[in-house]
């Protein structure tokens, strides 16, 4: 842990801190999921000095979205419910960030997937909600709103974006979370192995010249088998850590805010950028050129 967090400062140190990973599979008990995903934050900081724990993509309940049943949205919860109330102990309690993403009720019928930034004080830093639900194997996109914003939180001297699994598959998620100023881009993921995960992660790191920490699931639930891999990579697509496909863990890795500025000045893609000639990129489905099948 850094010295600032260790002497209960509210903010991560300049330029530096240690980012983990909580990889973890969750069953049917949402209490013991969560106790399980507590124990496991009180690893990430006793046993890897974490300045930042990150949650995979609903840490408290089973994933339940391979098939519709209109009950399911009963699994939602305020952002003072009990899953997170748990997490906001904890938080206090080691003074750390937490980043912890659930099944969001916003209002009764109005759910979000959505990942909620807790500061070592407990309260709420931001919020982001996940702009494009799954639609794939799974039916996501029948259970909850899309949100509609990509923010960079401020973490300290850090701005941290969030792109929530199927998010990821889109390159302009990344690039708009970076446009809004974020340095590290956390990736809560509940995903089988459905691409080439690592290969499309170090590229969304290395195209936008940021850190970007992924967290997984692992193991069988609701019919999926997700493939872990949760990884830590820099902003030249150096992978710094990588976690088993198998098996739970605590996987974490310092990152240093420099070379990510030393990056962006040796190799200036921001520079060279020109969006005056991407219209396309934003245009209407619809107002794009037929193409024959």
């Amino acid at each position: 842990m850094s010295e600032l967090a260790a002497s209960g400062g509210d903010e991560v140190p300049a330029g530096v801190m240690t980012v983990a990973l909580v990889q973890m599979n969750s069953g049917a008990d949402r209490d013991a999921n969560v106790a399980k995903a507590v124990g496991m934050i009180d690893e990430a900081v006793r046993d890897h000095g974490a300045d930042v724990v990150v949650l995979p993509e609903f840490f408290n309940v089973e994933y339940v979205f391979m098939q519709y049943d209109r009950t399911l949205v009963r699994l939602a919860e305020r952002d003072n419910g009990p899953s997170m109330a748990a997490v906001r102990t904890a938080a206090i309690e080691h003074r750390v960030h937490i980043i912890a993403t659930i099944l969001e009720e916003h209002s009764p019928g109005h759910i979000f997937d959505t990942a909620i930034v807790l500061g070592p004080d407990g309260e709420i830093k931001g919020k982001y909600r996940k702009t494009h639900p799954a639609a794939t194997e799974s039916l996501e996109k029948l259970f909850f709103r899309y949100g509609a914003h990509f923010d960079a939180i401020p973490l300290g001297s850090w701005n941290v974006g969030i792109n929530i699994c199927y998010d990821n598959e889109l390159p302009e998620s990344a690039r708009c979370s970076a446009l809004a100023g974020a340095d590290l881009i956390v990736a809560p993921f509940a995903t089988p192995l459905q691409m080439p995960l690592r290969e499309m992660l170090i590229a969304r790191a290395s195209d936008n010249q940021l850190f970007l920490a992924a967290c997984n699931k692992v193991g069988s639930e609701g019919g999926l088998q997700f493939c872990g891999m949760s990884m830590i990579i820099d902003p030249l697509g150096e992978v710094l850590a990588i976690a088993s496909d198998s098996e739970e863990q605590v996987l974490s890795a310092e990152v240093d805010r420099r070379v990510m500025l030393r990056a962006r000045q040796e190799r200036p893609l921001y520079r060279d950028r020109r969006p005056d000639l991407y219209a396309a990129i934003v245009m209407a489905a619809e107002d794009l050129p037929a193409r024959a099948s």
